[in-house]
């Protein structure tokens, strides 16, 4: 059974209930965060409340906890899960409002869900994502408007394809839900534009420094033509190949073996964390 922390309270995730005045709800106004546990222990603490902090910061709410304080209530949702490892999810809403649009009183609510990884399948042959000419509204928020995917879903399951690549004008930045790489050579390039600074993009660039020259830049679709490898990052899917965007098909057309050594890095942090 998964428990959940919500303003105070613990109680089974499932018998947790939000007011139908919550401005997540009438108004779309929340950001969230999502991290896992390795060995009982999450993943990046340090990164994940930074990152959670900055969003709660640009969007004008004042965090309810402290890092410690959540820290500690964080390991009592692990134990009470009685799971060796869980997703942790963090909700922050602009709370219950008198008036339908002004901020009071933020609610926070703290979840442990099951893990769904990437399949094994997907990481042997790689994935394909359609492009889509979009960029999300303050890229550097986890805000919980993710429509877009949601309104494409059709597109993509008619494509047969996984994801979407989001580009603008010709530069990529990012997939709905994760971040975007290239491989040439010896470089690492990953968009540093209009994108969600993801905590295991970060990982990867930091494992990856003494084998690759990493370049945090703008990219160009054009770049596409001539990569060897491309992968997306996140933190179910980890190191995940990209074999297939629209038409295009990347290097080989199957999981290149640059991809797979910084998957193997990952995993191997991941295992010792």
């Amino acid at each position: 059974m998964h428990y959940g922390y919500f303003n105070g309270t613990i109680t089974p995730a499932d018998q947790i209930g939000v007011g139908v005045t919550d401005l997540g709800l009438l108004r779309g106004y929340g950001l969230f965060d999502y991290f896992l546990t390795y060995n009982g222990r999450p993943f990046q603490w340090d990164w994940y409340w930074q990152r959670f902090q900055n969003s709660a910061m640009r969007m004008h709410l004042p965090l309810p906890l402290g890092k410690e304080e959540t820290y500690a209530v964080v390991m009592e949702l692990i134990d009470q899960s009685g799971l060796p490892d869980v997703a942790v999810r963090f909700v922050l809403t602009g709370g219950y409002a008198p008036d339908s649009i002004s901020v009071v009183r933020p609610n926070l609510l703290i979840i442990t869900e099951d893990i769904h990884p990437v399949t094994h399948r997907q990481y042997e042959e790689g994935i394909k994502v359609i492009l889509d000419e979009y960029v999300r509204e303050m890229a550097e928020v986890k805000s919980t408007n993710y429509k877009r995917v949601i309104l494409m879903a059709d597109a993509i399951k008619a494509a047969g394809a996984q994801d979407l690549l989001y580009q603008k004008g010709g530069e990529i930045s990012e997939l709905s839900r994760s971040n975007f790489f290239i491989i040439k050579g010896e470089r690492l390039i990953t968009p540093n534009r209009h994108i969600l600074h993801g905590i295991t993009r970060r990982t990867v660039m930091q494992l990856a420094q003494d084998d690759f020259q990493v370049q945090e830049r703008p990219v160009l679709l054009s770049e596409l033509y001539d990569a060897d490898e491309a992968f997306t990052t996140s933190s179910t899917k980890k190191v995940l190949p990209i074999v297939q965007i629209g038409d295009l098909t990347i290097g080989e057309g199957k999981p290149g073996p640059k991809a797979k050594y910084l998957l193997e890095r990952f995993d191997d942090l991941a295992k010792n964390w």
